[in-house]
């Protein structure tokens, strides 16, 4: 069970090299996607945007808020989990700036507050031609969550121990539209939630970090 203890030890790794695309397309939605890690070039002209995975202390151990997005018509994440986030204004002073902006607008987050501790590797989203770079930040206290209505449907609190359990990804078939059905898609099954797609790719390089942070402190007992 992660505690507030192994935050100065994820700060340090992750100014380290990075799992990086590795462990991301562990998470890919296609089959072809995880066996082959040849990226692509990200193309001239593509949309920017920045998300934070933030931790902080709730009942002894760490949580990380992931949020639902509303259904609506035309957003091709539409009613998807995802960390809070979205695409930089000209007006963000840095890709970092973005994503505490985006967490305020959102879900009520103080900026100000948050320590960030690192970043993860971006990634790049063909359906919605957005490139994402994804930050890590801490909180000391449990944030009271204000969610923006026309965006966010629920707000969901996930336990790090529970993300990290190995029984937390599973595999199932899911329909992305009409008679078009792929099967043993990855995600992680978080409260109930399923989390795959992008956020799940970019969980699974997060994870990866933790993981590599438990074990360093587990040699040096």
């Amino acid at each position: 069970m992660p505690t507030v203890s192994i935050i100065p030890s994820l700060k340090k790794q992750l100014q380290l090299p990075l799992p990086g695309k590795e462990a991301q397309y562990k998470m890919a939605t296609y089959s072809h996607s995880r066996m082959s890690l040849k990226e692509k070039p990200v193309p001239e002209g593509v949309r920017l945007a920045s998300v934070l995975c933030l931790l902080y202390p709730k009942d002894g151990q760490l949580h990380l808020p992931l949020i639902q997005r509303v259904i609506a018509k035309g957003d091709k994440h539409s009613g998807q989990m995802s960390f809070p986030g979205g695409k930089l204004e000209a007006f963000d002073k840095s890709k970092q700036a973005g994503a505490l902006r985006e967490a305020n607008e959102e879900i009520g987050i103080l900026s100000e507050d948050v320590s960030i501790l690192g970043a993860l590797t971006s990634l790049y989203i063909p359906a919605s031609n957005f490139q994402v770079f994804p930050f890590v930040g801490y909180l000391d206290y449990k944030p009271t969550f204000i969610p923006q209505e026309r965006e966010v449907a629920e707000v969901v609190e996930v336990a790090l121990g529970d993300l990290i359990a190995p029984q937390s990804l599973k595999y199932k078939s899911m329909e992305f539209r009409k008679n078009y059905r792929v099967k043993n898609v990855p995600y992680f099954d978080v409260n109930d939630k399923t989390v795959w797609g992008a956020t799940g790719m970019m969980l699974s390089e997060f994870v990866t970090v933790i993981n590599q942070v438990n074990n360093s402190i587990i040699k040096s007992t």
